[in-house]
């Protein structure tokens, strides 16, 4: 008698188990719809900020203090350019983006 007692207790608990990985599932369903717009709020917010050449600047100077000068001048020739100021505007987040990864390589 004592393990038909267990047996029952034992499906109980799987009923239980059963009711709360349901409740699990709909929470994470609603929590994955909410972080995809953060998500998407973030990728606009990011896109519609311009970089500007002050902002090139100063990341460019922060590397030539650190010792990257021979680096930075190579990326502003590879973007066509021979000084910063005549690197195109369009090129800014490239040119950034090549800075910023000096020293993480």
């Amino acid at each position: 008698m004592d393990k038909m007692k267990l047996l029952k207790q034992v499906i109980d608990d799987l009923k239980h188990l059963s009711s709360s990985l349901d409740e699990l599932c709909s929470v994470l369903e609603g929590q994955e719809e909410q972080v995809d717009s953060t998500v998407l709020d973030f990728s606009i917010e990011s896109e519609s900020k311009k970089i500007t050449l002050e902002d090139v600047r100063a990341v460019l100077a922060d590397k030539s203090r650190l010792g990257f000068t021979k680096e930075i001048k190579a990326i502003i020739t590879a973007c066509g350019a021979t000084k910063l100021s005549d690197v195109k505007p369009q090129d800014y987040p490239t040119l950034l983006k090549k800075a910023e990864g000096l020293g993480h390589e």
